[in-house]
């Protein structure tokens, strides 16, 4: 999608969902009291660090505890609203934000954290000749149920292949992956290489 299209659906979707996202803000606080939003630095288009917004749906400080980056099933760092908002892909509307801003796109490879990026193979890292997206390829192709590598090939596959057609498909077939299974964890399903012993 274009700029103008970006920043004319991300507005539209930032007007729709604005009391959506009152209640879960609400919730959020409620819950702990603690920030509700999420800060967190991805790496975007061409290698280039942003601060991604979500909704904040764990503890405070939960990165230094148990599984880290990782988020597992019934995760209890999951806060009670934070379950629901994962569940429903709530938690990713001030991404909206971040697509206004210029950081992302409505439609691309959803954004990684540094630390994979170090990991892609060149043909990896053609993912990031794109703007990250709320959406893409790989999500409404099975998002976290696909092994880590797999996501990869189709956000590669979609870089290869985008058109105005392929982007109004994953529109299309966007709502339905949004209940189909959120996108696990702040490290996206990654899992560390096996150590040698």
């Amino acid at each position: 999608m274009n700029r103008a299209a970006d920043v004319a659906v991300a507005g539209f979707g930032l007007l729709v969902t604005a009391p959506v996202l009152g209640v879960a803000a609400a919730a959020v606080k409620l819950a702990d009291g603690g920030p509700v939003i999420y800060r967190q630095e991805r790496v975007g288009k061409d290698g280039v660090p942003f601060e991604l917004l979500k909704l904040r749906t764990m503890v405070v400080g939960a990165e230094s505890q148990g599984a880290g980056m990782a988020v597992n099933e019934g995760d209890s760092r999951i806060t009670r609203p934070g379950g629901l908002l994962r569940r429903l892909s709530i938690d990713e509307l001030p991404q909206l934000w971040n697509v206004i801003r210029g950081d992302m796109s409505v439609i691309g490879p959803r954004p990684t954290l540094a630390y994979q990026v170090a990991r892609y193979t060149e043909r990896q890292r053609r993912r990031l000749e794109v703007k990250p997206g709320l959406t893409g390829w790989a999500q409404v192709h099975g998002r976290a149920r696909l092994p880590w590598e797999q996501r990869i090939e189709l956000d590669v596959w979609y870089v290869e292949n985008r058109s105005p057609l392929v982007d109004l498909k994953i529109l299309a077939r966007t709502p339905l992956a949004l209940f189909s299974g959120t996108y696990k964890g702040a490290s996206g399903g990654w899992r560390e290489p096996s150590k040698p012993s």
